[in-house]
């Protein structure tokens, strides 16, 4: 069982940056791959980023390539988003994700999940 809370959401201006962590607690939590995912308002939830446990090996989703930044400290047991050039159509609820699985961005394979953090990007 692993439990994740996530930090750092909040309001800023387009161009501007927000960090993002994620705090997991648990069993060998350092042994799972992490991923944040997002939700807009009525959209369906999509994946944004992923870091493996078995060497960090990084995922992103097109629309935040060369924008967004996760990394992963395991001995602190965070990953942590930073994301910068953020645009309004950034807006939303970011969720901390975690998975055994090692190379997957699939929503549906992250088995364990945080409450959220909101992420405002006003134009």
């Amino acid at each position: 069982q692993v439990q994740l809370v996530e930090s750092g959401g909040g309001l800023v201006q387009a161009g501007g940056s927000l960090r993002l962590s994620c705090a997991a607690s648990g069993r060998s939590s350092s042994a799972y791959t992490m991923g944040w995912f997002r939700q807009a308002p009525g959209k369906e939830r999509e994946f944004v980023a992923a870091i493996t446990w078995t060497g960090g090996r990084t995922y992103y989703a097109d629309s935040v390539k060369g924008r967004f930044t996760i990394s992963r400290d395991d001995a602190k047991n965070t990953a942590d988003l930073q994301m910068n050039s953020l645009r309004p159509e950034d807006t939303a609820v970011y969720y901390c994700a975690a998975t055994r699985e090692v190379h997957t961005t699939a929503e549906t394979r992250f088995d364990y999940w945080g409450q959220g953090t909101q992420v405002t990007v006003s134009s």
